[in-house]
């Protein structure tokens, strides 16, 4: 018999309506539709901040764009070997995208399945713009630092990254590029990355479904290439919960022959 000690379970009822929303748990508050039973924890993370967690395969991780500027760059690494980490080119090279959506998996550079995109109501997420980092950051905004601003610094992508990546013995050379949930950049006729500063993300959801025991770290900094003045990124809720691992018909296995087998590898190396 297992001694793992089991995540706790939320099974509280909807409360009364004469009950204000934020009487509500926080996953109710943006994904009330989650299976009370299955859902594990949830979160609401500032805009500009960052977090991370250790994930089992089969943990679901719901995004809800709370405000309307929400960016989140989400970096994945495999829990069991660090060394083993979310590989940009060989996922869209495998996958012939130039953007994530829902049914594409991000893969490892060993051709495994990290993590699988069951739900997306956007249908453009971006794996190219990279991250926001510092000096980019106070040419655009200016400098505001915690000394000064206690709670309302602005901080980096690539800093916030960096803190939490930290936290679980990597460093700077460890830092990989990034999936943008919620952003869309295009390309235009003369090559150009043109961020859509146009669409309305409020409210969205993606979700992804970890395929292999992850560390996943993510900051809700805004995306570099977004020109909207001031440094106002959006809110973002986060809830996990256990969905299970890809049953033989998920919809990313049927995506495409390559999303099939990097789910596949994953299997195996479940059970290896």
């Amino acid at each position: 018999m297992s001694n793992q000690v089991q995540p706790p379970v939320h099974t509280q009822d909807n409360p009364p309506a004469e009950r204000p929303v934020d009487a509500l748990p926080l996953w109710q508050r943006f994904a009330p539709e989650l299976p009370a039973e299955l859902v594990a924890f949830s979160e609401i993370v500032p805009g500009g901040a960052h977090w991370s967690w250790r994930l089992r395969r089969g943990t679901a991780l719901r995004f809800v764009a709370l405000d309307e500027r929400v960016n989140a760059s989400v970096v994945l690494y495999a829990a069991h070997d660090t060394l083993e980490r979310y590989n940009m080119p060989d996922s869209l090279k495998a996958q012939h995208t130039a953007h994530y959506r829902a049914g594409h998996v991000l893969m490892s550079d060993m051709g495994r399945a990290m993590a699988s995109f069951t739900v997306d109501t956007l249908g453009w997420h971006d794996p190219l713009g990279a991250l926001l980092d510092t000096p980019t950051m106070e040419a655009r905004y200016g400098a505001k630092r915690f000394e000064d601003h206690r709670n309302a610094m602005q901080r980096s992508g690539r800093d916030g990254l960096l803190i939490e990546t930290g936290k679980h013995g990597l460093t700077l050379r460890d830092q990989i590029a990034p999936v943008n949930l919620f952003s869309k950049v295009v390309v235009d006729g003369q090559g150009r990355f043109i961020f859509d500063a146009e669409r309305s993300v409020k409210g969205a959801q993606v979700e992804l479904r970890m395929d292999m025991d992850v560390i996943l770290a993510l900051s809700t900094a805004p995306h570099p290439l977004d020109p909207r003045p001031a440094y106002a990124p959006g809110r973002l809720g986060i809830a996990a919960w256990r969905r299970g691992p890809a049953p033989a018909d998920d919809p990313c296995r049927r995506f495409r022959p390559e999303t099939a087998r990097a789910l596949h590898n994953s299997d195996v190396f479940a059970i290896s």
